[in-house]
């Protein structure tokens, strides 16, 4: 991730403006010692999906369908308070953000075309199996002559 001056950089050709982007502070549950009980340094990040003017009509239908479990009303927010500076904090939730909003922008897997074993290896399977039948059974006691 890399921090453009007027947003987040997604991924090459993908910015979100920093006016889509909403902040919350908090009070950290973490690491702090004294200063714990009086700084905000806990940053939830959040980014309206579904309203947002950053993203083709393609990714953005494509975003929502792979965050949907992750999504409240279309908006999909991340936490971080695992720093005790909020700068930090602040960091780590956008290179979040930028992670996850990247997996779900990105592009189908490509499908896999079905092919058949050639004609070769389905004959020298054959014959393995064969081998080793043959081998088993000259192992196994001759029937009792009765």
């Amino acid at each position: 991730m890399v921090c453009v001056d007027s947003g987040l950089e997604v991924r090459a050709g993908v910015v979100i403006p920093e006016t889509e982007l909403a902040w919350r502070f908090s009070r950290s549950s973490g690491p702090g010692g004294q200063s714990v009980n009086t700084t905000d340094s806990r940053v939830e990040l959040s980014f309206d999906v579904s309203g947002t003017t950053a993203l083709s009509d393609v990714l953005r239908d494509r975003a929502l369908e792979r965050l949907r479990s992750r999504l409240v009303n279309g908006v999909l927010t991340v936490a971080a308070s695992e720093h005790k500076s909020q700068w930090r904090n602040r960091e780590a939730a956008r290179t979040r953000l930028a992670a996850l909003l990247r997996d779900a922008i990105a592009a189908p897997p490509r499908q896999r075309r079905p092919t058949k074993p050639s004609k070769g290896s389905v004959r020298r399977r054959l014959d393995d199996k064969k081998r080793r039948g043959d081998t088993k059974r000259l192992r196994s006691r001759p029937p009792s002559e009765g």
